[in-house]
Formats: structure tokens, C-alpha cells, sequence
């Protein structure tokens, strides 16, 4: 056997994915459509929608974490309020990697990969609601941490 082939042998950590998503699930869902059934006479133009999104990481125990996407949607059309969105998407997931690449991993790699699965959740609560398709666009989470650090300063 070669010394390669014996140190990776006695490495049990070679193998092993440095970010491994266990479980996402939807923590907390709602949709409001506070003037329904009147505000859908008056359905002809696209609603104004803003977006406001958070991205939250906790220690849960070893080196598992449970990492939250959390959105608000408002829609209104003129001055009326067509809808309010909030949902927190979670993903717990395990980590092997060096502690400084932690923060960065935690809160913009990882709410890159499980953003697809929430803006499918949105989309769908959206149209099964009665309401117009909208299609969230891709969210730059490096531009929200670098922002989140400027704030804490």
C-alpha cells in the first residue's frame, strides 16, 4: 500500500461532504388577501410588489445548523392591499468546514441552494391563492450578508 492510499485509509473526514442539506421545511406560512373577493373585479393590471427577505442561522448541537430564509411580500394595486405573503423556509444542515468559512457558508451559500425550493413555495401559495403567476427573481445573498456586516458596524 502507498503512503497516499494509507494516509487517506486513516482520514475517515476525506469521504465526507463539507456541506450536507438534511431537511428543509416550511416553518411558518401565511397568505392574506384582506379585500377578497371585491379586489379581483379590479384585476386587470399588475400589482406593485415589494419584497423585504432576512436570512437567519442558529447553532443547533455539534455542527448542525438550522438555517431560515424569511420573506415578506405586499402586492397592492393603486392604494388598495391585493395580498400579504410571509414565509420561512428552513434547511438544517451539517458542517465540516474551517470556522472562519462558517458565517459566509451560513448565510449566503446556503440560502443560494435552498432558495429555488421557497420560491417555488411562493409561487405556488400565490397562484393556488387565485392570484396573478409571480415569479420571485434570484436573490443576491452575498450583496444581503456584506450588507448585514455593514449594519452591525
Amino acid at each position: 500500500m502507498s503512503d497516499n492510499a494509507q494516509n487517506t485509509a486513516g482520514n475517515d473526514n476525506v469521504n465526507q461532504p463539507a456541506i450536507m442539506i438534511h431537511t428543509q421545511y416550511i416553518k411558518d406560512l401565511s397568505l392574506e388577501i384582506p379585500h377578497a373577493p371585491e379586489i379581483f373585479r379590479g384585476l386587470n393590471e399588475a400589482p406593485a410588489v415589494s419584497v423585504h427577505v432576512d436570512v437567519d442561522a442558529q447553532h443547533m448541537h455539534d455542527n448542525f445548523y438550522n438555517v431560515s430564509l424569511k420573506f415578506r411580500m405586499d402586492g397592492d394595486i393603486k392604494t388598495q392591499k391585493l395580498f400579504i405573503l410571509e414565509l420561512e423556509y428552513s434547511a438544517i444542515t451539517s458542517l465540516q468546514i474551517p470556522q472562519e468559512n462558517l458565517e459566509p457558508v451560513l448565510l449566503v451559500e446556503i440560502p443560494r441552494l435552498i432558495f429555488p425550493f421557497a420560491r417555488n413555495v411562493i409561487t405556488n401559495c400565490l397562484t393556488e391563492g387565485g392570484l396573478p403567476p409571480f415569479m420571485l427573481t434570484p436573490i443576491d445573498f452575498m450583496s444581503l450578508y456584506q450588507q448585514r456586516n455593514q449594519n452591525k458596524q
